[in-house]
């Protein structure tokens, strides 16, 4: 166990962090999986819009590498792309 007072308030803080960015990371591979499974390209497309903006803001926060999101993004959009 920690001994000083500083690293007692690290580790809660890291816990409230850990759950905070496994909770974000979890819903956004929810909705790129929803993404996947659609089959409208009207629908595919302003599903598109937010789970690019949710892989931004990961990537932003370190939760995600920006490469890892980069590529996520363009297969997503290759994929609502060649939608019909």
């Amino acid at each position: 166990m920690a001994n000083h007072k500083s690293s007692i308030k690290r580790i809660r803080a890291n816990a409230a962090k850990r759950l905070r960015n496994r909770y974000q990371a979890k819903t956004t591979r929810n909705a790129i999986k929803k993404l996947r499974s659609s089959t409208d390209k009207a629908e595919a497309s302003t599903l598109l819009t937010k789970v690019i903006s949710m892989l931004d803001r990961l990537a932003k926060k370190n939760v995600i590498h920006k490469n890892k999101a980069s590529n996520n993004k363009s297969k997503l959009t290759k994929y609502v792309n060649n939608l019909k």
